[in-house]
């Protein structure tokens, strides 16, 4: 028997904010308050195509739903986000509260957030992804 392997599709779309941090415990000039224009790749992932259109997602849609997830660290001090007001505002947790937001917007679309990924500059990036079980 010949069958088609199954198959899944992945999407990614980029964005980019504008924000201040200061890393807390860092004893160095990053201790100290600056600024950065993050960006943020974000990737999806499902395994059905819409029957009309074909897509997994409309880019339009999903970049829509990361600039919402993104519009509260924008042109903010994100130590004083409530969501950085234990944690770190690192790029490790950005990637992880990106990540989180995006997918409570996907919810129940049939489409999974594989990934989040945060530069704070080019040549270095911190990604957050869940395992499943």
């Amino acid at each position: 028997m010949n069958r088609e392997p199954r198959g899944r599709w992945r999407l990614s779309v980029s964005e980019d904010f504008s924000a201040s941090h200061q890393l807390r415990h860092y004893e160095g000039k990053c201790e100290r308050m600056h600024g950065h224009n993050f960006g943020v790749v974000a990737e999806v992932e499902g395994d059905t195509l819409s029957p009309d259109t074909e897509l997994l997602l409309d880019f339009k849609i999903l970049r829509g739903h990361l600039r919402d997830a993104l519009a509260a660290l924008d042109h903010r001090h994100l130590n004083e986000v409530a969501c950085f007001a234990e944690r770190n505002p690192s790029s490790e947790n950005i990637a992880r509260f990106v990540y989180r937001e995006l997918a409570a917007r996907l919810e129940g679309s049939g489409v999974a957030v594989a990934r989040v990924t945060v530069s704070e500059k080019p040549g270095q990036s911190a990604t957050y992804f869940e395992v499943r079980p």
